[in-house]
């Protein structure tokens, strides 16, 4: 009798199993964070990557102008995919592009500046991380497109060449 119940016990223990990690991976708990748009500009104290000032980001943005706020590093590999379609933009007179420097060095970031081109009207450097949070920002890239002190749009990942194509559709 007790050799007939522990093969049946083992069984009914790797079907109980089976079945809970079954069941586990059907759930999607994958999580998408919330674009929100229409919401005003954050106000925060942050320092600028040339000069070291400190500035408030109202400062920063005139509010008849579209702007594109780009949260890049040198280490991300998705920035240096989307790093042409920047350059590109820069040639729009309706787009000022500002940069959010993301838990980098000053070295790497002016490295990967130089070998690629510099399409930022300002950087802000956010050496903690701490001013893309305040952005809403869930890592890098992400872009932000800005009229009248308002986030109109947000980009999550790399700028495509449909995104480009919705930004100049926008500032036109």
């Amino acid at each position: 009798m007790k050799n007939k119940l522990l093969p049946f016990s083992i069984v009914l223990i790797f079907i109980t199993i089976f079945i809970i990690f079954y069941k586990g991976l059907q759930d999607t708990n994958i999580y998408t964070p919330e674009v929100k748009t229409n919401y005003e500009v954050p106000s925060v104290s942050v320092e600028l990557f040339d000069s070291s000032e400190i500035v408030n980001t109202l400062e920063i943005f005139n509010t008849d102008k579209f702007y594109l706020v780009n949260i890049w590093s040198s280490w991300c590999v998705p920035c240096r995919q989307e790093h042409p379609i920047l350059m590109d933009l820069i040639k729009n007179d309706n787009l000022k592009i500002v940069g959010i420097n993301y838990k980098d060095t000053k070295k790497n970031a002016k490295k990967f500046l130089e070998a690629l081109g510099n399409p930022y009207n300002k950087i802000i450097f956010d050496n903690e991380g701490t001013d893309a949070i305040e952005w809403g920002a869930y890592g890098v890239p992400e872009s932000f497109l800005i009229n009248k002190n308002k986030i109109i749009k947000k980009y999550i990942g790399p700028l495509s060449k449909e995104s480009l194509k919705e930004i100049k559709l926008f500032i036109k």
